[in-house]
């Protein structure tokens, strides 16, 4: 028998083998669930530059954040934070992450970031060359969503795409989120002049369904009122 061979009961077979990673908590931000693999889609939300950076971004943000990996991306979760027992854990946990913004930009992107070893500087590289021209990017919303009717579409798709518009419109232009009651007023007059471009927007064959709306007291949240007028769609 060789001289370093050891047998399995050896008292000194575990102490030559490959060092064990450290077990995580399932609540530490280096657990990797099972279905945390590389080939997952996070969101339909393909980066294509600046015009949807903003959705992009708040859409991985939430996933990431569900997740247990958004320090990863914020920088939060580096490497050097944590002992040597867990670097390769870590290892592990900035690559899957990685893999998922690489499954989640466009094809032109991908060799931007795929030569990366470090997922924050990604990200921060990403949000360097893309989220630079918010003040263009609302103005372009804000037109959008004056100008946007329903024309052909149905009352289900109209919307969808009116709520699309005031959810990237508000990531980039947040309301006050002070809970004194002037801002409440605001938010109150917002949600209205919503449900009012709601109903305009609509075609004129729904002139009726849309007076009824108007004259219920209280007056319908947005909601509401778009179950109303689809009641009267189908």
């Amino acid at each position: 028998m060789a001289i370093n061979e050891e047998t399995d009961d050896s008292p000194f077979a575990t102490s030559i083998s490959t060092p064990t990673i450290e077990l995580v908590d399932h609540n530490h931000s280096l657990y990797i669930y099972p279905s945390n693999t590389q080939g997952s889609v996070l969101t339909s939300v393909q980066l294509q530059g600046s015009e949807n950076y903003s959705i992009w971004s708040r859409s991985m943000k939430i996933v990431l954040h569900d997740k247990n990996k958004l320090g990863f991306v914020l920088g939060t979760c580096r490497k050097s934070r944590y002992g040597a027992s867990l670097y390769e854990l870590w290892d592990r946990c900035n690559a899957i992450v990685l893999a998922w913004i690489i499954n989640t930009v466009s094809p032109s992107l991908i060799s931007f970031v795929i030569y990366a070893s470090d997922v924050h500087t990604v990200w921060e590289d990403l949000k360097e060359r893309f989220d630079k021209d918010n003040a263009s990017r609302a103005c372009y919303l804000h037109k959008e969503i004056a100008t946007l009717t329903q024309g052909i579409s149905s009352v289900s798709i109209y919307y969808t795409k009116l709520r699309e518009l005031w959810d990237e419109h508000e990531t980039l232009t947040p309301s006050p989120s002070r809970g004194c009651a002037e801002s409440r007023k605001h938010i109150e007059h917002y949600q209205i002049q919503k449900l009012y471009q709601f109903l305009t927007g609509l075609n004129e064959s729904f002139e009726n369904a849309r007076n009824q709306v108007l004259i219920t007291r209280p007056l319908p949240n947005l909601n509401q009122a778009y179950v109303m007028i689809v009641n009267v769609e189908s």
